[in-house]
């Protein structure tokens, strides 16, 4: 098993586009990048922790590849878009793509190079690629909040304009 680590804005929408692909073991929202301790998610959402949300995804790189993985990544988010993504606006909701070893770091970079060089935006590639730091899962209520949650999920996802921005990003 190796693990992913990817910021796209909410962690609640970074779930369910990976959740039920083949070989993915786990994923759990939480946040890193920053410089405290054990953050909450308060300390997160205020931007006082320097961390991001995140997804991190274990997953069987043998039935799904790193490399899909990335394919996948960018499709939920505006690589354009720096300070934050649809309605979560900050740091800690900038897209990010954190590597856990050096095969990952130049597979997301040629990623990013690839789409950058597609023509498909016309504003330069941000996300961030950056070592993987110390991973602090989130409060247990933020862990399938699609499932407890759903009805609030779905109208919080539906006022973001993430999918939107995908329709006709992606689909189009």
């Amino acid at each position: 098993m190796e693990k992913a680590t990817f910021a796209g804005g909410c962690f609640w929408c970074m779930v369910t586009p990976f959740e039920e692909q083949p070989g993915i073991e786990g994923i759990v929202s939480g946040y890193t990048g920053g410089h405290v301790d054990n953050p909450t998610y308060k300390d997160v959402k205020t931007g006082t922790s320097g961390h991001y949300e995140v997804v991190e995804i274990t997953f069987d790189p043998s039935q799904f590849s790193y490399e899909r993985l990335l394919e996948l990544y960018w499709i939920q988010t505006d690589p354009t878009d720096d300070g934050g993504q649809f309605q979560d606006r900050g740091q800690q909701y900038a897209p990010a793509i954190f590597y856990h070893t050096e095969e990952q770091r130049v597979a997301a970079e040629q990623s990013r190079d690839e789409l950058a060089a597609s023509g498909k935006f016309k504003q330069p590639i941000v996300t961030k690629i950056l070592p993987a730091d110390v991973f602090y899962p989130a409060e247990d209520y933020h862990q399938d909040y699609h499932k407890k949650n759903p009805a609030h999920y779905k109208a919080d996802r539906k006022q973001s304009g993430r999918d939107e921005f995908i329709d006709q990003t992606w689909t189009s």
